[in-house]
């Protein structure tokens, strides 16, 4: 019999990998392989514990910047979508210094923040959004 060639045949390897490095390597040359773990799984930083002090600490991590941007942190935004201050877990009335009124459009807070209708518990709402109107 002859010998048939590696590139004749229609049987190849599957490779089953343990590591994103590993597929990083993998996805460039093969077209077929098992995750053994799962690829959307994130790094949560914050199951971290960390200490002030750098002797006893962990020495082999160090969070040196944190990559991109949060529109309701990093950009203005309406004060009920604020990360900084979460809307009906701290009081509506504090905000950052990029939230505006949702009702007026004006940077947080309005000449209406905390009287009559107080502006800083408005929301997208239909109550709220007749109000917006006028």
């Amino acid at each position: 019999m002859e010998k048939l060639e590696e590139d004749d045949t229609p049987l190849r390897g599957i490779f089953c990998l343990k590591t994103r490095q590993d597929m990083k390597r993998f996805e460039e040359t093969e077209d077929c392989f098992i995750l053994d773990f799962d690829p959307f799984d994130s790094f949560d930083v914050k199951k971290l514990t960390f200490t002030d002090d750098h002797h006893e600490g962990d020495k082999d991590l160090a969070i040196i910047h944190e990559t991109g941007q949060l529109a309701c942190r990093d950009y203005p935004h309406p004060r009920h979508l604020c990360l900084n201050f979460p809307f009906g877990s701290t009081p509506n009335p504090s905000h950052c210094d990029l939230c505006y009124c949702y009702v007026c459009d004006k940077p947080a807070p309005c000449a209406e923040w905390t009287i009559s209708t107080s502006h800083c518990n408005a929301y997208d709402s239909t109550s709220w959004n007749l109000s917006r109107t006028k």
